[in-house]
């Protein structure tokens, strides 16, 4: 396994996302985004890759799948291969089948999961590991089948718990380099993450935990200051991008892309 810094990417996959995304699952009820403003946070996020030097590949849309658009949860993507996860939500198997033309065109290997679950929302790749958190999305069984295959990839393996006010595993945490995490309160003190440093979210932002970074640039929603902020401060190069629509489907900052 290559233990370069795992943000170091020269290629992505986005989805342009359907009129149906704005009936997208979300675990608390709430308003329907705004479709405009849905496309135009997506639009934000793929001219940033863009502009980041990344080549991006952009599917088109699938009416059928609402959630389609976040891409990251039914893959994952590394220079040596790509594996097709098993979503946890049953309304998203179907999307699996719908990108593997895309993984097996542009990755020397294509793995796929066989049984159990699991979103590539709660995988988090560190510089020497790969974290899977269990989740009501990715269930052990499924993160065991993952564990071995990423094995087959060359990457070492450790399995999380996510606590249960956190949706994904990277709902509540993000990298910031390879040795300090972003974390919400909640994952401060994750096991997985002992001789890291952990950088906690500033109050009342909690959301912004899901950032991304690609290169030395790191993406992070517009609305939370405090954490641009902080972050500015470490001597970091920030992108602020729009992210309140995408908010009101559950996702965030790096659902929207597939990364190697």
């Amino acid at each position: 396994m290559t233990s370069s810094a795992p943000y170091h990417f020269t290629h992505a996959i986005v989805r342009t996302p359907a009129p149906s995304a704005i009936h997208g699952i979300r675990a608390d009820g709430g308003p329907d985004p705004d479709f405009a403003g849905l496309a135009a946070e997506h639009d934000a996020h793929l001219a940033t890759l863009r502009d980041l030097r990344l080549t991006v590949t952009v599917l088109p849309p699938l009416d059928a799948f609402p959630d389609a658009l976040f891409v990251e949860d039914v893959a994952l993507t590394f220079p040596e291969g790509a594996i097709l996860l098993r979503p946890g939500a049953p309304s998203r198997a179907g999307e699996v089948a719908h990108i593997r033309e895309a993984l097996a065109a542009q990755h020397p290997r294509l793995l796929e999961m066989t049984s159990g679950h699991v979103d590539g929302g709660d995988v988090l790749r560190l510089a020497d590991r790969v974290v899977i958190g269990l989740s009501a999305r990715t269930d052990r069984a499924g993160a065991e089948q993952l564990a071995a295959l990423l094995a087959e990839l060359g990457y070492k393996t450790e399995i999380a718990g996510t606590p249960p006010v956190v949706l994904h595993f990277k709902t509540g945490c993000g990298l910031i380099d390879t040795g300090t995490i972003f974390a919400v309160p909640a994952l401060a003190d994750c096991p997985q993450f002992a001789g890291l440093e952990v950088v906690v979210t500033p109050p009342g932002e909690e959301e912004a935990a899901n950032l991304l970074r690609v290169g030395d640039t790191i993406l992070v929603g517009d609305r939370w200051t405090a954490t641009r902020a902080l972050l500015e401060a470490r001597g970091l190069s920030i992108r602020p991008l729009p992210t309140t629509q995408i908010a009101r489907i559950d996702a965030g900052l790096s659902c929207m892309s597939l990364r190697w």
